[in-house]
């Protein structure tokens, strides 16, 4: 009797362990797509490879993007990822563990890349000159904006 109370415990005690640890799951997922493919992403200052690149993430918030590709201007993207409604207090804990199932959090980010484009050396040049006779006459002026 003794033998068959504990065997039947045991077989309950297996089946919660096996249901509880198969519920719940939220896959977090964030894809950087560039035109023309192929540049370099980096987010938080870590490469995550050649886009279209992917990466898992755990924290939602505010995240640097840089992407660059030769012959393309260098892009620094800070964007905001937000939670979705099943993240937020008291209903997060019901999605990362009850939930019998698994949630997909996808992201995407679409960069566009700009050409860069190469000064003209007589432009260079002449900006040179005007800044040196400005300093000799005692002229100070900030930076020409771009």
């Amino acid at each position: 009797m003794l033998l068959s109370v504990t065997v039947s415990r045991m077989t309950i005690i297996l089946i919660a362990v096996t249901t509880l640890s198969s519920v719940g799951c939220v896959r977090r997922r964030m894809t950087v797509r560039t035109s023309p493919p192929g540049a370099t992403v980096s987010v938080d200052n870590q490469v995550i490879g050649t886009a279209p690149a992917a990466t898992s993430f755990v924290n939602y918030g505010t995240r640097e993007f840089r992407i660059s590709k030769e012959g393309y201007r260098t892009e620094t993207i800070r964007r905001k990822i937000r939670p979705p409604w099943y993240e937020f207090p008291g209903i997060d804990f019901i999605a990362e563990t009850l939930w019998p199932g698994e949630i997909r959090d996808e992201r995407i980010i679409d960069v566009e890349l700009v050409p860069k484009t190469i000064e003209p050396i007589d432009n260079v040049m002449g900006r040179a000159d005007s800044l040196r006779n400005q300093s000799r006459a005692g002229v100070i002026t900030a930076p020409p904006s771009r």
